[in-house]
């Protein structure tokens, strides 16, 4: 059978085409790879034995940290109010020193108008973590106004309740055979990072009639209050906002007859800070 010429020659053509494509995509080939870079960009520095050391555990455990003692401090108002009376400084304050479990917690509030010293008290407080969330806390609390001057017996919880709810219960008993409750709470609403709108109330109950005091025995007063804070720093920031305060039962019996207003709204400018 013969070989046709046409097809022989389309053939040999086509190789020689190929030949040629494959010997100039070899060097180029070759150029590349011998180009190619032989480590990383960013070079993985040399270990060493500091590096060793540390990545090294104790087969006896390692090191806790809550038996470090760390403080804070927050004057969680300082503020000035317009009262019917007239300027009123507002303080509220609390701090604790210890570890983890353990601390010590102060707190004070009180209130000053005109001048005079209308409200103040300080506690003491041993607090003890029993959950990550919750302290149980017990010590002194000392009333310095109004009346004379009493102490008395401390005990509660405090911690976050669900959405991060600050909350503490107390319950006091008094010298002369008082007792008394405090509810408290307060909230922070995020309207951005640093601009916070926070609600906040407190409610007290005592157990019999104190006229030199005007306490009355019941539910004797509450608190409700709304301050928006902007935190230039997280450790300073100033606010404004409005409370209302009101008294009931026996309580707004002796407030009247002292001459005092049973409810009153009051407008605040003032500072949270901590350190």
């Amino acid at each position: 059978m013969g070989i046709n010429i046409v097809t022989f020659y389309r053939t040999a053509r086509i190789g020689m085409v190929g030949a040629a494509v494959l010997g100039l995509a070899y060097p180029l080939t070759a150029s590349a790879q011998s180009s190619a870079p032989t480590q990383s960009r960013t070079p993985i520095p040399v270990l060493t034995d500091a590096d060793r050391k540390a990545a090294n555990f104790d087969s006896a455990g390692h090191a806790v940290h809550d038996t470090s003692i760390n403080y804070q401090f927050v004057f969680d108002e300082l503020e000035w109010q317009d009262a019917k009376e007239g300027s009123a400084l507002n303080w509220d304050f609390t701090g604790w020193i210890g570890g983890d479990i353990d601390r010590l917690w102060l707190r004070s509030e009180g209130e000053r108008t005109n001048g005079k010293l209308e409200d103040a008290e300080v506690q003491a407080l041993w607090g003890h973590s029993i959950t990550p969330w919750w302290d149980l806390v017990g010590g002194i609390r000392h009333d310095f106004k109004p009346g004379a001057s009493q102490n008395w017996a401390a005990f509660g919880l405090q911690g976050l309740a669900l959405y991060n709810f600050e909350s503490e219960i107390t319950g006091f008993v008094g010298d002369s055979g008082q007792t008394a409750l405090r509810l408290k709470g307060e909230y922070d609403i995020l309207i951005t990072n640093r601009l916070i709108l926070q609600p906040m109330a407190e409610v007290n109950f005592y157990g019999k009639n104190d006229p030199g005091r005007d306490v009355g025995a019941g539910l004797a007063n509450s608190e409700v209050g709304l301050r928006l804070r902007y935190e230039i720093r997280r450790e300073f920031a100033p606010y404004i906002g409005v409370t209302w305060n009101r008294s009931y039962g026996n309580t707004a019996d002796f407030v009247r007859a002292d001459g005092g207003n049973r409810s009153e709204t009051r407008f605040l400018v003032g500072v949270r800070m901590w350190f």
